[in-house]
Parts: structure tokens; C-alpha cells; sequence
């Protein structure tokens, strides 16, 4: 896995060898699909370790193998990490790569027409936005699900841990009237 003068040469990361980032990308890209139709799907890339016996070092780049930022962590001693936090994880490593490597705010409020950032939600990563100054911040929507009615149907992913009631917004309750 090393090229020219020495320097380690990425791998595209196979389907399964990091089950909750392949879970995680596949909702990143559900993002990616919605808000930059002309993008091919992000990927992930995998470089050899620093160190002998350490983990590889994986990243979330574009379809054709550029990335920018932070590599992904995982604990090898901890084989099922928890799929939120690979959520936010990858979402952060795909926004930082999208923005940086295309030159462009991502993902951007349609209200707005300002930058997103990650945050979180009921314990889900979501993308808010801050506003205009007018506007107070809100959540554009959960990661995975911008672009879509979900949120509206009550759709959920697997990684949604929340139930549809959860869910619901205040005009979605009933009061009684009187």
C-alpha cells in the first residue's frame, strides 16, 4: 500500500469493514444526493497505519479519492461503536472534505442560503442553521434526511433511536378545546 517515494497509498474501504461508517456514509450521501445532485457519492479511503499493529486510518473523501480534515477514530478494542456517534463522525469528516475540497458551503439552508453546521437534536446529529438575524437558529434537518419528508411522515432510519411521538411538533398535538 505504498506508492511513489514511500508515501502510503489509500484503499477504498470495502462494504463491511467498517459496518456503522458504511451505515453512516450511506445516510451522508442520502445529504449529498439531495443538496448536490452533480456529486458522485463520498466514499471512504483507508491509508496503513503509523504504526506497526495500529488501526488504519480512514477517511471520508470524494468519489474520486481527495479528502481534507481529520481522519475517522475508532477504538479497535470496541467493534460495535455506537451509530450516532459514527454519524456524527462521518458527517462532520463529509462536511469538512465537501466544503474544503469543492470550495463551497455544505450543506446550506434553503431558507437562508447560508452554511449548516453539525449539531445535535434529541440525541441525533442533525444540520442547523443559525439564521439571518432575523430568524432565530433552527434544525435544517436530521443528518440523512435533508431534502426528504421524513421528519413530516415520521419515517425514521435504523439509527433513529426516538419514536414517532418523539417526533411530533406542537401543532402535530392535539389540545383540547374548550
Amino acid at each position: 500500500m505504498y506508492g511513489r517515494f514511500g508515501n502510503p497509498s489509500p484503499r477504498q474501504v470495502e462494504p463491511g469493514d467498517h459496518p456503522a461508517w458504511d451505515e453512516a456514509l450511506a445516510l451522508v450521501n442520502r445529504d449529498v444526493a439531495a443538496t448536490l445532485p452533480d456529486q458522485r457519492p463520498l466514499r471512504l479511503m483507508a491509508l496503513p497505519p503509523w504504526e506497526e499493529g495500529g488501526p488504519e486510518i480512514v477517511h471520508v473523501t470524494l468519489a474520486n479519492g481527495e479528502w481534507w480534515g481529520e481522519h475517522l477514530r475508532h477504538d479497535p478494542a470496541e467493534p460495535h461503536p455506537d451509530p450516532l456517534a459514527a454519524l456524527a463522525a462521518v458527517a462532520e469528516a463529509a462536511q469538512d472534505t465537501v466544503t474544503e475540497r469543492l470550495w463551497q458551503a455544505w450543506p446550506v439552508c434553503a431558507a437562508h442560503d447560508r452554511g449548516m453546521h453539525l449539531s445535535e437534536d434529541e440525541s441525533h446529529p442533525v444540520w442547523r442553521c443559525a439564521g439571518d438575524g432575523r430568524d432565530p437558529a433552527h434544525v435544517g434537518a436530521r443528518v440523512g434526511e435533508l431534502g426528504t419528508q421524513s421528519a413530516a411522515t415520521g419515517r425514521s432510519s435504523s439509527l433513529d433511536r426516538s419514536t414517532p411521538s418523539d417526533r411530533s411538533t406542537p401543532s402535530d398535538r392535539s389540545t383540547p378545546s374548550g
